[in-house]
């Protein structure tokens, strides 16, 4: 009897969280590693575009955004970022823009990446990056129709 209560009970105190549906996001996620929740492993989104290159960031220079946390190199490109987010902040969540385009996810490296219309994309590696580059703007425009119900 007191195992048919047990049950019970917790059916009566998990009931308000099963019926209340979740809350969509405000935000759509970032890509981190099943570690941490660093954005961009670690590399400061900024630099792509003031230096043209993937550069680590340092804790020191970090925020959070999205719930994720960005690294920087220097103080000046956390600012830039902390103003503008969405101007340095990679296409996609940091998720495989070459993947979104063809309706999955899959990790983006901060190592094969490349800037379009002023906009940061990540790819899965150097081969998916040589096919996205096959058509830049086709699999944009399949990306951003896709994005972001294939993270659901």
């Amino acid at each position: 009897m007191k195992l048919r209560s047990l049950f019970a009970a917790a059916a009566i105190a998990l009931a308000p969280v099963i019926l209340i549906p979740p809350v969509a996001a405000a935000e759509a996620p970032i890509y981190t590693s099943a570690f941490d929740d660093i954005a961009v492993q670690g590399y400061d989104p900024v630099a792509y575009f003031k230096d043209g290159k993937p550069v680590k960031g340092a804790k020191e220079f970090s925020t959070t955004w999205n719930g994720a946390e960005f690294r920087f190199a220097s103080a000046a490109n956390r600012d830039a970022f902390k103003k503008k987010p969405d101007a340095y902040a990679p296409q996609y969540g940091g998720y495989c823009a070459w993947a979104v385009s063809q309706g999955y996810t899959a990790k983006g490296d901060a190592k094969f990446w490349k800037i379009v219309d002023g906009k940061l994309y990540l790819n899965y590696n150097s081969s998916v990056q040589k096919k996205w580059e096959g058509d830049v703007p086709g699999f944009i425009a399949s990306a951003n129709t896709n994005w972001p119900e294939v993270i659901n």
